[in-house]
């Protein structure tokens, strides 16, 4: 527990300038998505701006809320009504602010999700590809079959993954990119991986992995986003003294 507290535009300025926020082309707003009340001392973080976590929010006492997935998609209705009623009533009922990052929080070199994946499953990043750098390729630390890597990773993420080709094969090489990010399948092959991971797969991809012989691991939208808004919450802690906690909804995608 902590007396600290922080000035809400300032809380924008740390997270902004921390993910390089303004350089990225995004299909939704980065940043302060709803403006709840001027002062911050204690932050709930999670993957998605659900109306759950907007209520362990309100439990919490929270004074902000801080997401990978929030609100305002280019591709989404933008009228205020039903459950995106429900939702925004309760954060403004309750002055609750909602900052939200997504491709930003995705690509941090240290923080983001694809960053924390490596940290967690002990693998070693050569460099990037796809939109904007956010996917990243390397090496493990030796070589393993897939359906060994399949169980390595469905332990360290806790969810069982998907794995599409032939489970013996040797996989050094690796590439990978969290979330919905199975259209970049070309571009992981062209990085000369073994095997792509992401968290979700399409019909189509599972053509693709069994023609090119690059394997697939589908590892959960969900399981493979968690990482990052937590390493977020952990460095804002530490460096700006105000309570940040985790809160993880289970999901099964």
């Amino acid at each position: 527990m902590t007396d600290k507290t922080l000035g809400r535009e300032e809380l924008r300025a740390w997270l902004d300038k921390e993910l390089d926020a303004a350089r990225f082309r995004d299909y939704c707003p980065n940043g302060l998505q709803v403006e709840g009340r001027a002062d911050v001392r204690r932050v709930v973080c999670g993957v998605t701006a659900s109306q759950a976590l907007i209520e362990a929010a309100i439990e919490r006492n929270a004074d902000a809320l801080l997401v990978h997935h929030g609100w305002f998609w280019k591709s989404e209705d933008g009228r205020v009504t039903g459950f995106r009623k429900q939702r925004m009533a309760r954060l403004l009922a309750h002055d609750i602010s909602l900052f939200a990052y997504h491709l930003p929080l995705d690509a941090h070199p240290a923080l983001g999700n694809n960053a924390q994946l490596a940290v967690r499953l002990g693998w070693r990043v050569e460099g990037r590809f796809a939109e904007q750098d956010i996917g990243f390729f390397g090496v493990l630390p030796a070589p393993t079959s897939a359906i060994d890597l399949a169980r390595h990773v469905g332990r360290s993420l806790d969810r069982e993954p998907l794995l599409i080709g032939d489970p013996q094969r040797k996989v050094r090489r690796v590439a990978w990119c969290s979330g919905g990010a199975q259209d970049y399948f070309e571009d992981a092959l062209a990085t000369g991986a073994d095997l792509f991971l992401s968290g979700e797969i399409s019909e189509q991809t599972v053509h693709l992995a069994r023609e090119s012989g690059m394997g697939f691991l589908a590892a959960g939208h969900h399981a493979t986003e968690r990482y990052g808004v937590m390493a977020l919450g952990e460095a804002l802690a530490a460096s700006c003294g105000i309570e940040c906690e985790f809160v993880d909804i289970a999901n099964p995608v």
